[in-house]
């Protein structure tokens, strides 16, 4: 099966790559085992240099690395040029701060010393998705390599000249061979790497599907594996609101990457006393959005990423109208090439309906009229996902009962949800388990070590 590079704004394809035969598939693997005894022994100050140097590459090649991005996976290009400086923050963070945060810590104990060690495990697999196909890499690489692990990159089949180019960027900034490398392989071949004694671990940002199975391959293993899969994510907008601010947030937390977006807002949880006004703020903001070319900076709303993903957004919307829900705006593809779809609001969602409890991978908002806060609380809760949640208030008590009772990963309060290296990332439920960024996310992939001495 070939690799294609596509542009979803056109359907063209640009490019079809051969995949990694076994044979090079064992090449790298060796090398980076090879190269893990190395690196790791490789000074905190040496590590940081390469990420360093990676973070002046991603900032100089930007425009160029945003317009692959956008050619590739239809991202508006404002917001991939965006993408490649915030993968050059987070190196630089992990620069910075790594060393401080696997520092020995001591611990007073009966022995005349003993503490905490963090030592790297050795090889990483890193299966990744096509949505966000540099940030997501950089989130997992930059605590990896800072943390003396090597690398290895199986990105998503669509999305190739993506992690070809990370893996140039790297090269460039002087990661030393086989610290990280990319593999152009299948899915099909996610188990067999994962089964490979020379893999120490493995992270997956993608669908609940994909975690299942890479979950129970880890498992079958006994490797260590973090999970950040899919989310359903609850906007709540209660009374004391800044009404203006959360509707044109809402958009912007609906809409941002297409829509295609784990973090995006998808379920909108309005009190009945301010529902009527929220939903015609809303639905006039996203009406306003402009939908075309994303390599037009002036364009909001670009193509989902492929035909497959437009037809079941599609399916799901029209199955949720069909079980009841209030078509506002929008529902239907565009005519043209590519796979573009409306903005597109469903309210008064009954529970029956997909969109009650199925993530929408596209610019499909559903909203809910709620008569309390209890009862928002509960339909924030009423999901099997649990990543991101946003909630607007400015009543204190209300505040803190949100922070307290949602189930989720992160809780942001009067803003939208967005992942920060300052800030550990992941989920609970089935949105997965394990954090990155942060200290949180640089201790994932390390032998937490007690050491005793007499």
């Amino acid at each position: 099966m070939a690799i294609a590079s596509i542009n979803p704004a056109t359907g063209q394809t640009i490019r079809t790559y051969p995949p990694h035969d076994d044979a090079e598939v064992e090449r790298r693997v060796a090398l980076a085992a090879r190269r893990f005894p190395l690196w790791r022994k490789t000074p905190f100050a040496e590590r940081a240099k390469v990420l360093l140097a990676a973070a002046d590459r991603l900032e100089a090649r930007k425009q160029a690395l945003g317009r692959v991005m956008t050619i590739e996976m239809g991202k508006p290009i404002g917001a991939a040029v965006a993408e490649a400086e915030k993968c050059a923050w987070v190196c630089r963070f992990y620069a910075e701060h790594g060393e401080a945060f696997l520092a020995e810590e001591t611990v007073a104990t009966d022995a005349s010393h003993s503490g905490v060690r963090y030592d790297p495990l050795g090889p990483v697999l890193a299966v990744m998705p096509w949505n966000f196909p540099f940030w997501q890499v950089f989130r997992f690489a930059a605590p990896a390599l800072m943390a003396g692990n090597v690398g290895l990159l199986k990105h998503a089949s669509n999305v190739p000249e993506c992690a070809l180019a990370i893996e140039e960027i790297f090269r460039d900034a002087g990661a030393p061979e086989g610290a990280f490398q990319t593999l152009l392989v299948g899915s099909d071949r996610v188990a067999a790497l994962i089964a490979d004694p020379r893999i120490a671990a493995v992270t997956l940002t993608g669908s609940e599907g994909a975690g299942v199975s890479v979950g129970r391959a880890a498992g079958a293993e006994i490797k260590k594996a973090v999970l950040e899969l899919g989310g359903s994510d609850p906007f709540i907008v209660l009374p004391s609101a800044d009404l203006p601010a959360a509707a044109a947030t809402a958009v912007k937390a609906r809409t941002i990457n297409n829509g295609q977006s784990c973090i995006a807002a998808k379920r909108f949880i309005v009190h009945e006393s301010i529902a009527g006004e929220f939903e015609r703020l809303f639905v006039e903001k996203m009406r306003a959005l402009k939908v075309g070319d994303p390599l037009d900076p002036s364009v909001e709303i670009g193509p989902l990423a492929t035909p497959a993903i437009a037809a079941e957004v599609d399916d799901l919307v029209r199955r949720s109208v069909a079980a009841g829900a209030r078509l506002a705006l929008g529902g239907k593809r565009l005519d043209g090439p590519g796979s573009f779809y409306a903005p597109t609001v469903l309210s008064d969602v009954p529970d029956a309906a997909p969109a009650a409890s199925e993530e929408i991978f596209g610019p499909v908002a559903s909203l809910f009229r709620v008569r309390s806060l209890d009862e928002a609380i509960a339909v924030a809760n009423r999901t099997r996902f649990g990543l991101g949640a946003s909630a607007w208030t400015r009543d204190a008590a209300e505040r803190d009962r949100l922070v307290r009772e949602i189930e989720a990963g992160a809780v942001f309060i009067n803003g939208m949800v967005k992942s920060d290296p300052r800030l550990p990332f992941g989920g609970v439920k089935r949105s997965g388990f394990g954090r990155e960024l942060a200290m949180q996310g640089i201790r994932e992939f390390v032998n937490v070590k007690a050491v005793w001495e007499a």
